[in-house]
């Protein structure tokens, strides 16, 4: 019996000393699995239906879906859709379903007026509204 709780005592041990030589994280490390994944400009989740304004006044609504795909319509027509992913609060980037598109990241902010704005790297700025759901 003494054999046993001395060798339970010895592993113990060395599970302690193993842990003390184990590397620190890195804190930039330590930031990304602290910061919540998908969230917008506004710091809400990402996923929801925004109302577009483009620079030449049209306006579209989009559904961002959680599975990472979207759909831009017009009128209630789809005129777009493919997929999207929230690399930071101030980084929407998004890739057309057409054939060869590239992805496209947008810099986001929200301004001290409250305006959330989303410019293209062509540097045309859309103005963005989340449209919350309405409670049935």
């Amino acid at each position: 019996m003494k054999r046993i709780m001395l060798v339970a005592a010895m592993a113990g041990i060395a599970a302690c000393s193993q842990a003390d030589n184990a590397p620190a994280p890195d804190a930039t490390e330590e930031a990304a699995e602290a910061a919540p994944a998908n969230i917008a400009a506004d710091g809400k989740p990402s996923e929801g239906t925004y109302k577009v304004t483009l620079a030449d006044g049209s306006v579209q609504m989009e559904e961002l879906k959680a599975d990472g795909t979207y759909v831009a319509t017009v009128d209630g027509k789809v005129v777009e859709s493919g997929t999207w992913e929230q690399k930071a609060p101030e980084t929407y980037c998004y890739t057309t379903d057409e054939e060869g598109a590239e992805q496209v990241c947008n810099a986001e902010s929200v301004g001290a007026d409250g305006v959330w704005t989303s410019t293209n790297p062509d540097g045309e700025t859309a103005t963005v509204e989340r449209v919350e759901a309405v409670a049935e």
